[in-house]
């Protein structure tokens, strides 16, 4: 038999399809309301099957059996093997629809800017604050960028917002997971800060906790923020995991306010705007927003992005999420490749636009993986601007997303 460089290749292929599958399943199911201890073996499953599978896979199929590699016959598969590969080209053919669609937003995001700066908290304090959290281990690897935190501003153009209310800024910070990676000092210093923005309204979207028992950094961080027209929290499934109730009341005792499954009404400049939460699909349920007119202009908070067709078919203007870190490791060409979504990598992080809603995802403070790879964490600014265009300007620019996808417009 000839070695055979066309089969070898196509082998490749099948193997970039069966990752792309397990990495899709994986994600879809994290997405969903599924306890912990479940979703534990579904990784442990996904761990064990990704690098077992191409030894597998070139020794029965490329060696042994029909011998591809060495100029076998396709026609020689079992039934199983060709089922099984059908599969895996229909995975790869996913994986190029996400590099085509990754390369088109690095088109479009060429074509906007933002204002942001990014703080070395470890350069800063002198020295690493790794502390003793989760797989902290994660924290050494070459290139972390956990410690280097964005704070961004962003504007955003919204066709509902009142003339009056044009400027209108909100400070948006989610998941911050405290479990002891980085330690206290990271976010102490951050909050310093925080604290120097002056935002006419704070808000939290979820995912406070990792361990129950760090309760006692609340004072020093989402204690320390203030905003004329309030702070507004929900909290994330990762709080599910833990007494949600018992971090509800401790954020309630600071004089945050918990909007998850009801409506709170802000007066602004002779204006009424109505926020909600939501907190599905692990708790609580969505806020109804039926009371309040349309003409209102509203803003959800939503712990994940899968809510957004929600959002929209409930006349939200602008939704505020968090939950997927920006995939919070970024292959170059490829993008983000995790991401706990029902919609995989598509909103990952980044700025969405469907009508009428303008849809905000932060890629999270922190996480339970304290790994951050060409996607660091952040803090943003959004300063809210009525209408629904703007010339460009230097000053400020709504960033497009980090996974965006075609047919989603930018906000601008």
């Amino acid at each position: 038999m000839n070695f055979s460089l066309l089969n070898t290749c196509l082998l490749i292929v099948f193997v970039i399809g069966h990752i792309e599958l397990l990495v899709t399943i994986v994600n879809r199911v994290h997405g969903l309301r599924i306890p912990q201890s479940v979703l534990t073996q579904v990784r442990h499953a996904h761990d064990l099957l990704i690098p077992l599978f191409p030894p597998v896979l070139f020794w029965f199929v490329g060696i042994s059996g029909p011998g591809l590699i060495l100029g076998g016959a396709w026609t020689d598969l079992s039934v199983g093997w060709q089922a099984y590969l059908t599969v895996c080209a229909m995975g790869f053919a996913g994986f190029v629809v996400s590099w085509c669609r990754h390369g088109w937003q690095c088109w479009q995001r060429a074509n906007y800017e933002v204002h942001c700066r990014t703080i070395d908290i470890a350069a800063e304090i002198g020295e690493c604050p790794q502390g003793d959290g989760y797989h902290s281990y994660l924290a050494k690897v070459p290139g972390n960028e956990i410690y280097q935190i964005e704070l961004t501003e962003k504007e955003a153009f919204l066709p509902r917002l009142p003339a009056a209310c044009d400027g209108l800024s909100i400070l948006h910070i989610s998941d911050l997971h405290f479990h002891g990676t980085p330690d206290r000092r990271y976010f102490d210093y951050l909050f310093d800060h925080l604290t120097e923005w002056e935002p006419d309204l704070v808000v939290f979207t979820g995912d406070l906790l990792d361990e129950q028992r760090l309760t006692d950094w609340l004072p020093t961080t989402l204690g320390r923020l203030d905003a004329p027209l309030g702070r507004f929290f929900i909290l994330g499934n990762h709080d599910w995991y833990l007494e949600e109730r018992s971090i509800h009341k401790a954020i309630e005792e600071l004089g945050w306010i918990n909007v998850a499954g009801r409506t709170f009404d802000l007066q602004h400049e002779n204006h009424k705007i109505v926020i909600g939460g939501s907190e599905m699909p692990w708790m609580a349920k969505h806020p109804n927003f039926s009371q309040s007119p349309e003409e209102e202009f509203r803003i959800l908070l939503s712990h994940t992005p899968d809510n957004f067709n929600w959002s929209r078919s409930h006349d939200v203007d602008l939704m505020l999420s968090g939950h997927n870190h920006g995939g919070q490791v970024v292959l170059p060409f490829i993008g983000p490749v995790y991401s706990p979504s029902i919609h995989g990598v598509r909103y990952a992080g980044g700025t969405f636009r469907k009508p009428p809603t303008l849809m905000h995802v932060s890629r999270g403070i922190s996480g339970r993986y304290p790994l951050r790879l060409n996607c660091k964490p952040e803090a943003t600014l959004l300063s809210l601007r009525a209408g629904v265009k703007r010339p460009r300007r230097e000053s400020m620019a709504v960033a497009v997303s980090d996974s965006a996808t075609v047919g989603e417009v930018p906000a601008i």
